[in-house]
């Protein structure tokens, strides 16, 4: 959740340290936080900070009221809120003698560890873990001299999770960082270096990156970087470079970064296809180094997952179980490692998480496999915990999403997920070759319906004005259509602070009926009528139920489908596609509607209160 950077540079470095790490302050804003705060340390060997609640801004205006000196080194972070609230003296960095510490995460041990300080005598002056760490690594540094060794030896001490960064006066042309559980990525310059929690804190600077190991610390210094384990070992990290530059970060002429990356969608779905298969039109996954012969021999698939991520679940249920005809349970991964769950050897687990960072989904991910199963990873972001700690990875190259509500990687997961089930089907000889290139022919096409549907986005977003004011939207759906009106649901959710709910449309009469009134806006998902005719009109029938109560009938319906016409207030088409390809394009709609409605009543669609793009912590 919390946003890290942290940098150092030689004299002739054209970079000033505030500046960069206030510039990738800047890029993280969209983790989620509510205080921000800098340290610096430079040649008059001092400590300088600076910090304050709220947005980025206050701390930019504090500093300009009190400008802070000269630097070599600085570390900077903006503090999503667990242990003390979101004021001054709760946000970091904190402070202790001439060092200044950083954090990402939560020290569950904190309460004892804080219990053995202040029985030496230690004053604290927030209500944070974070400062007994601070208090924990300048006691080190006093025995020491060595802010690394000070650093690993701490971070054998701490429970939980974390990646801390820190400073301190005596050694200004140094950031020493720890990583456990929590991303950490360190940034390659020439004659500086840089540390970031996501490597869009550095990509203005540079597309070198390191990608750390798990309890590892890293030292940099102007011309130099280091990495050991915690027991101070030499350790390896993997170098690569980054494919995407800082424009892709910005927002590219649109009103918030929602709407540019709803807008990003088509390029999301066609780079996530790219490179897929190989000369002969066969499906190639090179990432996916399970050995074929386990795969054939699966007999389960659980899908673990977190809010959007879990819902793309549950249509890769419905596309893989029809291809593959294997089983596919879908759990919320906080839930799967405390329900004692059954899987084995013969189990695939598909963890599915944008960030790879979620710590509910990681920690799912480590109980499947001390269970014995196989592990597959579909994340965005290459370099995170969750892919190194799986046996294979999906990357969805949706590139970088800023907004918390999630859009393109949502459509790049379903994405993914389709390319993981033909794949498994053709393994295991479930379709013929023509067969999966048919469907394959049919994803590619999508990208340019996606453009279609935002071609077509203006009545959406005239109507989400109207709506301004609605204080409840309901959402159905049948079969694939149901995690569509689930995903439609929580986008409003996050987005406007109202009550919105997505309903199975065949659990209607079952109860959710009851809250049909006069004037209730209610958005039906309407399966194409060239599926199951029975579900088409069982949908139809849906609509005329709550029609006939009042509601006010908000239908998605594909290119050609008069039968919904009669029952509905208005009807959003979008162009035709198979059954189980459909929520490509369904939830689009539904995205601009979010966006739009709370956009119009003066909301943050890119950082909604209360919430974190990244959650790294259980």
């Amino acid at each position: 959740m919390c946003g890290i950077v942290g940098y150092v540079g030689s004299p002739v470095a054209s970079a000033r340290p505030l500046d960069v790490v206030l510039e990738g302050l800047r890029r993280l804003e969209y983790r989620g936080y509510d205080s921000a705060g800098v340290a610096l340390v430079g040649p008059s060997h001092e400590l300088a900070t600076a910090k304050k609640a709220g947005k980025l801004a206050n701390l930019v205006e504090e500093i300009d009221a009190h400008p802070l000196p000269d630097a070599t080194a600085a570390i900077g972070h903006t503090r999503w809120a667990t242990h003390g609230g979101p004021t001054d003296l709760n946000a970091h960095p904190h402070v202790a003698g001439r060092l200044a510490v950083i954090h990402n995460g939560i020290v569950e041990n904190f309460a004892v560890l804080k219990a053995e300080l202040l029985a030496e005598g230690v004053e604290f002056v927030s209500e944070t873990d974070t400062e007994v760490a601070a208090q924990l690594i300048a006691r080190a540094y006093a025995k020491t001299g060595d802010l690394t060794q000070a650093m690993a030896h701490v971070a054998r001490t701490l429970e939980g999770t974390f990646t801390l960064l820190a400073v301190h006066a005596d050694d200004p042309d140094t950031v020493v960082g720890a990583r456990h559980d929590s991303p950490l990525v360190v940034g390659l310059g020439e004659g500086e270096n840089f540390l970031g929690s996501d490597v869009a804190a550095f990509i203005a600077h540079t597309r070198e990156a390191l990608e750390l190991g798990q309890d590892q610390v890293v030292t940099i210094t102007p011309d130099a970087v280091e990495v050991t384990d915690f027991d101070g070992n030499a350790a390896q990290a993997r170098r690569y470079t980054v494919d995407w530059d800082a424009a892709a970060a910005e927002k590219g002429g649109f009103a918030s970064f929602m709407d540019k990356e709803i807008h990003d969608q088509p390029h999301a779905v066609a780079d996530t296809l790219l490179g897929r298969t190989d000369v002969s039109g066969r499906l190639v996954l090179d990432e996916v180094r399970i050995d074929e012969s386990l795969l054939r021999a699966v007999d389960k698939i659980v899908v673990i997952a977190c809010g959007t991520a879990a819902y793309a679940g549950h249509v890769a249920k419905y596309a893989i179980e029809h291809w593959c005809r294997i089983p596919v349970e879908v759990e919320l991964a906080h839930e799967f490692r405390y329900r004692d769950p059954v899987v084995d050897e013969r189990t695939l687990v598909v963890a599915v998480s944008q960030s790879g960072e979620t710590m509910d989904t990681l920690m799912a991910v480590r109980h499947a496999r001390e269970q014995g199963a196989k592990v597959l990873a579909i994340v965005n972001t290459h370099g995170s915990t969750i892919p190194r700690e799986s046996d294979a990875v999906l990357y969805t190259h949706a590139g970088p999403e800023i907004a918390v509500a999630s859009t393109k990687a949502f459509l790049a997961q379903i994405t993914a997920a389709y390319l993981l089930g033909l794949y498994l089907a053709q393994l295991r000889g479930n379709m013929y070759a023509d067969e999966v290139k048919s469907i394959l022919d049919e994803l590619r096409a999508i990208p340019d319906k996606i453009q279609q549907v935002l071609d077509r986005g203006g009545r959406v977003r005239e109507i989400a004005r109207w709506m301004a004011d609605t204080q409840s939207v309901l959402f159905l759906g049948r079969h694939v259509g149901f995690p569509v009106a689930m995903e439609g649901a929580l986008e409003l959710k996050e987005l406007a602070y109202i009550h919105a709910e997505g309903f199975a449309a065949g659990e209607l009469k079952h109860g959710p009926i009851a809250l049909i009134e006069p004037g209730q806006p209610v958005f039906v998902v309407v399966p194409s009528p060239r599926g199951r005719h029975s579900l088409h009109s069982k949908v139809v029938s849906n609509i005329q139920e709550i029609r006939a109560r009042g509601a006010r009938t908000l239908v998605i319906a594909e290119d050609g489908d008069e039968a919904v016409r009669p029952f509905a207030d208005e009807v959003f088409y979008v162009p035709q596609a198979p059954t189980l390809l459909a929520p490509l394009l369904a939830v689009v709609p539904l995205q601009i509607f979010a966006c739009e409605l709370a956009t119009a009543k003066g909301l943050d669609v890119d950082q909604p209160r209360n919430l974190a793009k990244s959650v790294t912590v259980e």
